[in-house]
């Protein structure tokens, strides 16, 4: 299992990646992902929502069970990666480039206390 040392994780298992404009994408990690298994289906928050820290934001299908994703910071949705609403399944070949939804944090800093790849890693070994 990869963790791209550039991206932040939350504890619910949610990566964020900042971007030029401010704007964070998120996704679900690659370890979320392989246990959830196959995906069949993506329901993505609606854009303009502004979503609480912690809050369920979007839900994902699996063969085996629904899942929520919870917001990894406050801010509102500012768009959705259209493409996984027909294929959920481009999560399962990469995690880290099938992006969600893309979030203006309400405060720019929060996504930067969020875990590193080492303080993730680290929850992952924990939970073994």
């Amino acid at each position: 299992m990869t963790l791209p040392a550039d991206l932040r994780y939350a504890a619910s298992h949610e990566w964020v990646r900042a971007q030029p404009d401010g704007t964070v994408l998120v996704g679900i990690t690659d370890f979320a992902q392989d246990a959830l298994g196959d995906l069949v289906y993506v329901e993505l928050p609606e854009v303009g929502k502004s979503f609480a820290a912690g809050a369920p934001i979007a839900v994902i299908e699996s063969v085996k069970a629904a899942s929520d994703i919870y917001a990894p910071v406050a801010g509102r949705v500012s768009a959705v990666n259209e493409a996984l609403r027909s294929k959920p399944e481009e999560i399962n070949h990469d995690a880290y480039a099938a992006w969600l939804f893309r979030l203006q944090p309400d405060n720019a800093a929060d996504a930067s206390r969020l875990l590193d790849a080492a303080a993730y890693q680290a929850q992952l070994d924990s939970e073994k």
